[in-house]
């Protein structure tokens, strides 16, 4: 990936690549996740830890293969369990469901289950060698002959083992192969050596996507979001332009919810039913209510909680603070920290003044308020219901219910004050030029010390 960050904790979708691999177990009923990472990967545990905090993690200090690497969790294996998922943390696209159909050919009696697709070219895949419906073995392609290079049908990489019989396959497994590794794809030749049921189930190429680059990873999200625009409009959702729109996974959207062309939505996002969210809109850790309307050109930050039938215009930034229902700022706002009670007014160019460069202070604006274009709020301050703040006002003391508050310089008018500006400024441009004028006689070979004393030799001498 050519970065200092390891692998599986780049996004897609709004997620870790170990996020969304970790959310498919979970969902497909893992009742026990085991992670193995490198060492010295404390990120990656952290982040396993987030998102299952019971999960086990266990280090693979030396990279001996993929079997080596399922028995350096061998503590989480000893228990036994029903069915054991294999999954790696850089296949980011695998399906809940396609996890439940391997599950489903383990309770059908098979001892080990691969996933397999067909690609457009298998050049690199290892192949699954089939007799009916029974897999013979795998075959990586360093280690397979020509006749079995010719089949199309590859490996995935992710396997289901019955817990009953894991540990044995997996111990069984050697590394005698052309990278003296401990494979296991061998698991499925070993278990038919001990005449047990071995099986394969076909998946799209996407399901088990691998990610090794950058180019990679961007393929990744584009599949994903494809996926994430289809699933929201089955739900009903209108996407006038789905291809600009780009989702997270966890992204919420409700019924009868429009979003125009090239909104970008980011983490913990919900927007619920009915509501509008119009073009260029970024949208992060929000939450937007029934009916409201957000954009076009408006951001919404982590903390922003809009009520019902809220509107949002262009321009307008929401950090940490709450909007009630049927409250309104147009356009060009910044309410940060606050709360804004429900049918309010916030007029163009208001801002909320909430850091005063060591901490956040809060600002409190009553229900039905009129907060007049152009004003600085300075928290912490309290706006009371029903209360007007004058356009232009700076306030920084708190206003009671029902009141005018006007935080404005006097207005001074001077009559006629800019007609004797223009005949000042006009009279310097005359005497500049005059300037200019008498400059131009005197050669610009000259020294400033010439220059005087020729002016000096051309006076009249005065009568004695």
């Amino acid at each position: 990936m050519r970065s200092s960050m390891p692998k599986v904790l780049h996004g897609v979708g709004g997620r870790t690549l170990l996020a969304h691999v970790l959310t498919a177990a979970t969902q497909a009923g893992g009742a026990k996740i085991a992670v193995v990472v490198g060492p010295d990967h404390g990120a990656v545990e952290a982040e396993a830890k987030r998102i299952v905090p019971q999960a086990a993690v266990f280090q693979q200090r030396e990279r001996l293969g993929t079997a080596h690497a399922v028995l350096s969790a061998r503590k989480a294996l000893t228990p036994g369990a029903d069915d054991i998922l294999v999954m790696f943390g850089d296949t980011p696209l695998i399906r809940s469901e396609t996890l439940a159909r391997l599950r489903a050919e383990l309770a059908k009696g098979a001892a080990v289950v691969v996933l397999g697709f067909t690609p457009a070219d298998p050049t690199g895949y290892g192949r699954v060698i089939m007799r009916g419906d029974d897999v013979i073995a795998i075959r990586e392609e360093k280690d397979a002959n020509a006749e079995e290079r010719a089949i199309a049908f590859c490996n995935g990489g992710l396997m289901a083992l019955s817990g009953k019989h894991a540990l044995t396959i997996l111990d069984h497994i050697g590394n005698a192969n052309a990278k003296g590794e401990y494979y296991l794809t061998d698991a499925v030749a070993i278990a038919r050596d001990m005449g047990l049921k071995t099986a394969a189930i076909e998946t799209s190429e996407d399901d088990v996507r691998g990610i090794n680059t950058k180019a990679q990873l961007a393929e990744a999200e584009a599949v994903l979001q494809k996926r994430l625009r289809a699933a929201a409009m089955d739900a009903g959702v209108t996407l006038v332009a789905p291809e600009t729109v780009f989702l997270c996974a966890d992204t919420k959207l409700g019924r009868d919810v429009t979003i125009e062309p090239n909104v970008v939505f980011g983490p913990g996002v919900t927007v619920e039913d009915g509501a509008v969210i119009r073009a260029f809109s970024h949208l992060e850790g929000a939450h937007v209510g029934k009916g409201a309307r957000v954009g076009p050109y408006a951001r919404l930050r982590p903390g922003a909680v809009l009520g019902t039938d809220v509107h949002i215009g262009n321009f307008v930034e929401v950090k940490a603070a709450t909007i009630e229902d049927g409250a309104k700022a147009n356009h060009l706002a910044y309410i940060g920290d606050a709360r804004v009670g429900a049918g309010s007014n916030i007029g163009a160019g208001t801002i909320t003044c909430n850091y005063d460069g060591v901490a956040k202070h809060k600002t409190d604006i009553g229900k039905g308020a009129f907060i007049g274009s152009n004003s600085s709020l300075v928290a912490p301050v309290s706006i009371g219901d029903g209360s007007y703040v004058g356009s232009g006002s700076v306030i920084t003391k708190d206003v009671p219910p029902d009141s005018l508050a006007v935080g404005r310089a006097k207005q001074v008018v001077k009559e006629g004050w800019v007609k004797r500006l223009r005949q000042v400024k006009a009279l310097g441009r005359t005497l500049s030029k005059d300037q200019d004028k008498t400059s131009s006689k005197v050669s610009p070979k000259k020294t400033s010390k010439e220059t005087a004393k020729t002016t000096l030799k051309k006076k009249p001498k005065k009568k004695s």
